[in-house]
């Protein structure tokens, strides 16, 4: 069984719903855990370690200002120490943004993901969902914010984290976790 882990910063709660959607997925064709950078952006060094021995890393962020949140900014610089020996080279790597908007900008957080993968050498794994787009679709379809590079969630600015992301976007956020623990397992 492959080894998956999600890493990710949340910082209203609502990115923490998404991330454990994209665990519970990867727990149904592997074995995975969860690890919350912290508000002051750092991780303990068993989450380092975790990751060092992932067979795919599956990274989340809200979406802030067009970017990830500084938080998971600050994460990702520190993983340079990794960069410098290769120690992520080959693992299987996804990613996954929430905004209060249908758009957001999330692109370029998902974006930045995927660089920051192929910095780190490793295989970015699309969301591989076709997108909810005709006018029976709605927000309780899987993949309805159109997303091709990741899993995209919406949360209304006024919704308390119980009440969002809503269930088409937590479907895909499991699908795509579950899509990650698969390949992982065929590499």
């Amino acid at each position: 069984m492959s080894k998956i882990e999600v890493v990710y910063f949340s910082g209203y709660g609502h990115t923490k719903v998404q991330a454990e959607a994209v665990l519970e997925g990867a727990k149904s064709a592997g074995t995975a855990r969860i690890w919350a950078i912290s508000p002051e952006g750092t991780l303990d060094d068993a989450a380092w370690e975790a990751l060092d021995a992932a067979d795919a890393i599956i990274m989340g962020s809200p979406t802030y200002m067009a970017g990830p949140a500084w938080q998971f900014k600050r994460f990702a610089d520190d993983s340079s120490k990794r960069w410098f020996s290769s120690a992520w080279k080959d693992k299987m790597a996804g990613g996954f943004t929430n905004s209060a908007t249908t758009n957001g900008d999330k692109l370029n957080t998902l974006t930045y993901f995927s660089l920051l993968a192929a910095q780190h050498g490793m295989l970015w794994v699309s969301l591989g969902q076709m997108p909810a787009n005709t006018m029976a679709h709605g927000p309780e379809d899987a993949n309805w914010t159109g997303a091709f590079m990741g899993a995209m969630a919406i949360s209304p600015s006024d919704a308390p984290a119980d009440k969002a992301p809503r269930k088409g976007d937590l479907d895909s956020a499991r699908a795509y976790g579950a899509r990650i623990a698969t390949l992982a397992a065929k590499l």
